[in-house]
């Protein structure tokens, strides 16, 4: 089983481990046979913000990770230096030093001194044996390995039955298929999409006439569909792999546009920053009874049959995985948003299929000068109708799910969005008085002119995240609670607002 542990230094792999005895010490030890120094400054945990903590004595499998599963945790960035070249020159160091060393281009990876890599003997003029340089050897070193950039099938163990060598090969090889469903459709369900939120979106990237990328992450909920509801005629208790289908519908109350930049030499068209803010975004939507549930980009039009580049394919596989945590099933949505040659703009939902989130996990896919295609990287084979390929054409990888639209009765969406530039309007005092002045007026109350996720989001930046925002979360998820005087007061007066209210 592999697990991934995403820092923030980036993320590592631990390979190897078993999901049925394995805890999160085989992770440590994992992680120290090549980072032996590392200094952790939060322990491994379920959730970027690292609340939800993995349990020390517990099987990983008993917590429910699986096979690419991703964990979390911080780490002291001085103690991270990879030493795998000093190991391996420590372990040759106890070896037998007259050992052949006229292959020494495999110097890591048969555990000869780090000193010794590329280097060939030679006899000089006078008669003496002598080390030279040959860049030569590293290059029969990589030819000569199992798989590019893995070991000789020698340097792994000396006897290789005709099973065994075919078991280990065929961890490198996908066979790729088409899968016909998306997750939401298997379980019989939709998405929806709040109509105002949807609108925001993409009337802001028709002020760049739709020529800039822009992402934003999509909260809502779940909602279980049973049985009695789900009327599929050809519906199966279990997915291909043997496991649970997932019936939900997924509902996109809110839309949360992270700190970017436009970029049109990225793969994605644009540059994720460091959102200083995640846990907090998440924190308030856990507050609302939201969750993420799915991610919406907008893109300019693109040739027929173009769907998606392979750095939004990569993207999705990677956010589906974090959320079923490992290659599971998700009802986790791709919603992509563009304009056609009538002007008119489309909304279409996706997922990527299981085996895309399988190769991701396992680091086999990557983007390639063709954005139409995702390569496979030289260690992995990918088979296709028979033969070994070195692409793979996005669409094999999509399944798409049906969409719909609707209008919120938890939340309205009048407030600037955060994050944006080149916008009229931005996140600040006099925006809040100018929605909260609203109240009393055309039906509108206190309490629904606060029921908005950005506004709240702004006021989180001066009320207590822990004490104060649960309280106004509670009184406007229930309307039966109400709002206490003291806080009407305080968010008023933070507006400039005098009067009633």
């Amino acid at each position: 089983m592999l697990i991934r542990v995403r820092t923030n230094v980036g993320i590592w792999r631990v390979d190897g481990l078993d999901e049925t005895t394995s805890t999160a010490q085989a992770i440590l030890d994992g992680i120290a046979a090549t980072r032996p120094h590392v200094d952790y400054d939060t322990p491994f945990s379920f959730d970027p913000a690292g609340k939800q903590l993995l349990q020390e004595n517990s099987t990983l499998g008993s917590q429910g990770l699986r096979h690419g599963s991703m964990v979390y945790c911080k780490v002291d960035p001085s103690t991270c230096a990879d030493n795998t070249t000093t190991a391996a020159a420590d372990a040759a160091a106890a070896t037998d030093t007259t050992a052949d060393i006229s292959h020494a281009g495999a110097a890591v990876a048969s555990g000869e001194p780090a000193m010794m890599q590329n280097m060939r003997r030679i006899i000089d003029k006078d008669g003496c044996i002598k080390m030279v340089h040959d860049d030569s050897i590293k290059r029969d070193a990589s030819e000569r390995g199992f798989r590019k950039g893995m070991l000789p099938l020698r340097d792994i163990k000396m006897h290789w039955t005709l099973n065994e060598f075919c078991a280990m090969d065929d961890q490198y090889n996908f066979k790729i298929q088409r899968q016909d469903k998306s997750f939401v459709v298997q379980g019989g369900g939709t998405v929806s999409l709040e109509t105002t939120a949807a609108n925001d979106f993409q009337s802001y990237l028709r002020r760049f006439q739709f020529q800039r990328q822009q992402f934003g992450y999509l909260y809502g909920k779940f909602v279980p569909i049973s049985d009695d509801d789900d009327d599929t005629t050809d519906k199966k208790e279990d997915d291909p792999q043997g496991e649970k289908e997932v019936k939900c519908n997924v509902i996109v109350e809110a839309i949360y546009e992270p700190p970017q930049e436009a970029d049109p030499s990225a793969p994605g068209g644009f540059s994720m920053l460091e959102d200083e803010r995640e846990e907090q975004v998440d924190k308030l939507a856990s507050l609302m009874g939201l969750e993420k549930v799915g991610w919406i980009y907008g893109h300019p039009p693109r040739e027929k049959g173009f769907v998606m580049s392979s750095a939004e394919v990569i993207m999705a596989a990677e956010l589906q995985l974090e959320q079923a945590q490992g290659v599971q099933p998700s009802p986790f949505v791709t919603i992509k948003v563009t304009v056609g040659d009538d002007a008119n703009v489309s909304f279409e939902a996706f997922q990527v299929s299981r085996q895309c989130m399988e190769m991701v996990a396992e680091e086999a896919l990557q983007v390639g000068p063709n954005p139409g295609f995702c390569y496979v990287k030289d260690t992995f084979t990918a088979i296709q109708e028979g033969k070994p390929s070195k692409t793979v054409e996005n669409n094999f990888f999509l399944t798409v799910a049906p969409i719909e639209q609707h209008n919120s009765d938890l939340l309205v969406q009048q407030f600037p969005k955060a994050n944006r530039d080149h916008d009229d309007r931005t996140p600040s005092k006099d925006e809040l008085k100018r929605q909260l002045s609203k109240s009393g007026s055309a039906g509108w109350s206190f309490i629904d002119l606060l029921s908005d996720f950005h506004l709240l989001l702004y006021l989180s930046q001066f009320l207590d995240m822990e004490t104060d925002m649960p309280k106004i979360c509670e009184s406007i998820i229930n309307r039966d609670i109400p709002l206490n005087d003291g806080y009407k007061l305080i968010i008023a007066s933070m507006a400039g607002m005098d009067g009633s209210y």
